[in-house]
């Protein structure tokens, strides 16, 4: 662009020109006409050079009918990039399909020469290991960073395109606001999906007449796990989640991330913030608080524009509860996360009538009336959305960055000192306490409209040592699975969290740790994250009333990813230190690389779940494996036994995986193995769940197919197939007259798509699936999946009804009993070949699973448990109401059919490829 400007000495030539008239007026008007033509030629030279987004797609964004794909859509940004020095462009990482995942920096050209300033600035507040002197004169310098996003829900075309408009809009206009948000805010625009933007648009313009065209894709929109790909932003499996994180929480460190997705509520336009209670405990007020200023100036400008329909707290569900999102996962950085849903596609749509949203209140403040709504409008509105946010940036810069740094000093400074967190159930223990003394008759309850309880019930919980939160964690290096305890640390890493590692032997509390173990301290910046990492949630009941239903959460209500991995760590309650030295931030970790030991055999652990990737190598390579029965060496049954001819393979394994085998003699009864060929059911769109598995899969080295119900339905499946998987959806309920996922015709859709059509039925898939059971089979079923137990009629039934007055049993109403996702504890049969290496505990993830109950028979037809809930109530983060109704429930069990053999785990023992602690539950039963 400045190859393009008038030169100074140019413009001074024409001054001097001008003081040659001798008339002072007529002068100062030539200059005033000079400086005029001047700033239109510099408007007008720009304008030329940053292409429009017309010329290069052949549409306007926005025009009905229309989207671009994502290849068309990086030739544009790279083409701004050139034309403008307004704009950067780089690459954040490959996506799962091997695409470069764009990154646009934009901001005043005078500011590029500083960028690498700036991001120092921007880290070095947000982790706030600095004095508030030094932090005021890095205010002073800085300026604030925003992150806009587009494209991570490939389906929802809006953002995406917004995306390229505002680029265009902030590469080429030349007003007054335009200029001055270039000059103080750093701008990252990202493309959250590039592969589910190619998919999505291709397969919606394929059709001529631009009426028929549709976004029934026949895959998911990012290569494993589709919508879910906005499930992963504190576990980081995915390539683009772990891209983008490191952006967020290593790299930039953004002050603001602003998330768009859609759709709106019925009868609205846009949901925004702020949200709905509640929001998590751990956060810093200043969130809350500073989602209200920038949900103020998102909402203002809309109405300042007359563009009514934006919606906010209760007018929709959002809330501000679960991690995991890609806006939800700041909050616990410190960073003020912004997430609107806004209705609109290429095909022209109506704002239907909602009579409800009609009236007037602080939820919706200017309804929408209906109307026909195109795909400009959404545009336009997500451009205002943007100018609002970064307006807003511009108008508080000093106090967006000041803040970000308060909320991580405060952080630090809770993690140096005895604190506790505001729990609801430390409310209801100080409830309890004083329920205690007033029975015993040592306290009464005050009188008084404006009276409390007395203070020293609230001392009783806020000083109980008990209660407080932890100054730290210790992940032992002599763990039996370390690999997996590393990999829950690499998530903490990409998420941008401080992680120290020990140089030498140590010891705290007596309690002695080798060195290479790791420990993650509370008094870092990003405490909120650390606890959420590691300890409970503790969801509030939050019903619509008292007695009324309960309120579904946005996602889930209990997550902790340290009980989900299964890893051994000790929380340290009082301060703590020894001989550590801190992991460069967002330095990934590997297990330690050890020589293998001489032997003429060597046995593997199957408390480790970095065994099966060292297994099916040496499977692959022709090497026998066998399985011990019993324990052995110190090693429990289950465990893995190989020759010598192994050695090589397990040599690698020790260098590459942190399997460390022991030398050792065939064990006596040891069995070979061998692998089995895996079927995974899949169906017509994709889905999600047994797309993680395929992730899994991969990861850990079996070899698998996909089934469809076309396959199944045309049976001789034991020809092919060893095991089959069904994770999640697609068997349909017993007695459902539901026609199973819409699908196109086959004539509408490519030959190549032709075998994923069909659904899962009683009548013709259902006998494939006994006949293959009956003759050796084996079927592995996770979740609602396990309804195929009621479709073989088994001698079991659902442990979640109760009799209804005409005799009936139906299912437990949520006003009795209610579990979202959470995390309970299970009891294990580890005696079970499926549950080789599982303590004798489990902790696991149910997302209102089936629970179970073994009729009298069972036992005699060989259905018998291999998991249940005890007599204890097995809530350990989350919320659980009714949580009585699980006592004894069985949650897992295998039954013989045939001379195959059915296996139901009605918990979600492959969560999002987060459960690493009941992933054995399901490689157990991989191999023949």
């Amino acid at each position: 662009m400045s190859d393009f400007l008038l030169s100074s000495s140019l413009f001074n030539l024409i001054l001097e020109q001008n003081t040659l008239s001798t008339n002072l007026k007529f002068m100062r008007s030539k200059i005033t006409l000079w400086g005029l033509l001047f700033s239109f030629l510099i408007i007008q030279v720009h304008a030329q050079q940053v292409p429009t987004p017309k010329s290069h797609f052949g549409f306007e964004i926005g025009d009905d009918y229309k989207l671009a794909n994502f290849s068309q859509t990086e030739a544009y940004f790279k083409k701004v990039a050139d034309a403008s020095d307004r704009v950067q462009m780089t690459s954040i990482g490959k996506t799962e399909f091997g695409r470069e995942q764009p990154m646009l920096i934009v901001t005043a050209p005078k500011n590029f020469p500083q960028l690498a300033r700036y991001k120092e600035i921007s880290q070095k507040l947000a982790h706030a290991e600095i004095t508030r002197e030094e932090a005021e004169a890095l205010i002073s310098e800085g300026k604030p960073v925003v992150w806009i996003d587009g494209g991570l829900h490939a389906n929802e075309v809006v953002g995406p395109h917004q995306l390229i408009q505002t680029l265009y809009e902030l590469a080429s206009r030349n007003d007054e606001e335009t200029l001055k948000i270039l000059d103080e805010v750093i701008i990252l625009l990202v493309h959250a999906n590039p592969d589910g933007m190619e998919i999505m648009s291709d397969w919606y313009m394929r059709k001529e007449d631009p009426t028929k065209r549709d976004q029934n894709i026949p895959v998911l929109y990012q290569k494993y796990v589709g919508h879910d790909n906005n499930r992963d932003f504190y576990m980081n499996n995915m390539s683009e989640a772990t891209n983008m994180s490191l952006q967020q929480y290593v790299e930039w460190i953004p002050q603001i991330i602003y998330n768009h997705h859609q759709s709106g509520p019925a009868g609205t336009v846009v949901a925004g913030p702020p949200y709905r209670d509640p929001f998590n405990h751990v956060f810093d007020p200043l969130i809350i608080t500073s989602l209200d200023a920038v949900g103020a100036a998102m909402i203002n400008r809309l109405h300042q524009e007359d563009r009514p329909g934006y919606t906010r707290l209760d007018g929709s569900v959002f809330s501000t509860w679960w991690n995991g999102g890609l806006r939800t996962t700041p909050y616990y950085h410190n960073q003020i996360g912004i997430l609107t849903e806004i209705i609109g596609n290429p095909t022209p749509s109506e704002v239907p009538l909602v009579p409800e949203r009609l009236i007037p209140n602080n939820g919706t403040p200017y309804p929408i009336t209906p109307r026909e709504w195109h795909f400009k409008s959404s545009i336009e509105y997500s451009v205002s959305l943007n100018y609002a946010i970064l307006n807003h940036a511009v108008r508080h810069g000093d106090e967006l960055l000041r803040n970000i740094y308060l909320m991580g000093r405060r952080s630090i400074e809770k993690g140096q000192k005895d604190t506790w967190t505001l729990y609801p159930k430390n409310a209801q223990a100080i409830e309890d306490a004083f329920e205690k003394a007033r029975k015993e008759g040592k306290a009464k309850r005050p009188t008084g409209w404006r009276s409390g309880l007395p203070v020293e019930f609230y001392e009783q919980v806020y000083q109980d040592p008990a209660r407080k939160d932890p100054y730290g964690y210790i992940l032992p290096a002599d763990q039996a699975d370390f690999p997996t305890a590393i990999k829950f640390l690499n998530a903490l890493i990409k998420s941008g969290i401080r992680v120290e590692k020990a140089t030498a032997d140590f010891s705290v509390n007596g309690k002695s740790y080798p060195v290479g173990s790791y420990v993650v301290k509370t008094d870092q910046a990003f405490r909120p994250h650390v606890l959420d990492m590691f300890e409970p949630q503790d969801h509030p009941n939050d019903f619509l009333y008292p007695g009324g239903p309960p309120i579904r959460p946005y996602d889930a209500a209990g997550w902790t990813l340290a009980f989900q991995m299964g890893s051994e760590i000790d929380r340290i309650m009082q301060d703590f230190d020894g001989p550590f030295e801190q992991v460069p931030y967002g330095q990934i970790q590997t297990p330690p690389a050890k020589p293998l030991a001489n032997g003429s055999g060597y046995l593997i652990d199957i408390r480790g779940n970095n065994a099966f990737m060292a297994v099916n190598d040496l499977l692959k390579a022709k090497v026998k494996v066998y399985r011990t029965q019993q324990e052995v060496n110190g090693l429990p049954a289950g465990s893995f036994y190989v020759g010598s001819s192994g050695k090589k393979m397990l040599e690698k394994a020790a260098q590459e995986y942190g399997v460390y085998a022991k030398p050792a003699s065939m064990p006596k009864g040891a069995t070979e193995i061998k692998p089995a060929r895996i079927g995974l059911y899949d169906y017509y769109g994709g889905s999600m769940p047994s797309g993680w598995v395929r992730w899994m899969l991969e990861q850990f080295h079996f070899d698998y197919k996909q089934v469809f119900p076309l396959e199944i339905d045309q049976g001789n499946l034991k020809d092919k197939y060893d095991v089959l998987l069904f994770i999640g959806p697609g068997i349909p309920s017993v007695g459902s007259r539901g026609g199973g996922r819409s699908q196109p015709d086959s004539s509408e859709i490519d030959p190549q798509y032709h075998h994923m059509l069909g659904n899962f039925s009683a009548e013709k898939s259902l006998p494939q699936i006994k006949a293959f059971l009956e003759n050796g089979g084996e079927v592995l079923t996770v979740g609602s999946a396990t309804e195929l137990a009621f479709h073989l009629g088994l001698p079991v039934s659902d442990a979640l009804v109760e009799m209804g007055s005409d005799g009936k049993e139906t299912p437990l109403s949520g006003e009795k009993y209610y579990i979202p996702g959470s995390v309970l504890e299970m009891h294990v049969d580890n005696s079970q070949p499926i549950n080789y290496g599982m303590g004798e505990k489990s902790y696991i993830m149910f997302n209102r699973s089936p629970v179970f109950r073994l009729d009298p028979e069972a036992a005699n037809q060989g259905v018998k448990a291999i998991a249940w809930f005890g007599e204890e109530e097995p809530l350990r983060s989350g919320w659980a109401w009714g949580q009585s109704y699980l006592k004894n429930g069985v949650t897992a069990f295998e039954a013989k059919i045939g001379k195959g053999k059915l296996y139901a785990f009605g918990p979600e023992i492959t969560f999002r490829a987060q459960s690493h602690g009941t992933f054995k539950m399901l490689f157990n039963g991989l191999y023949k």
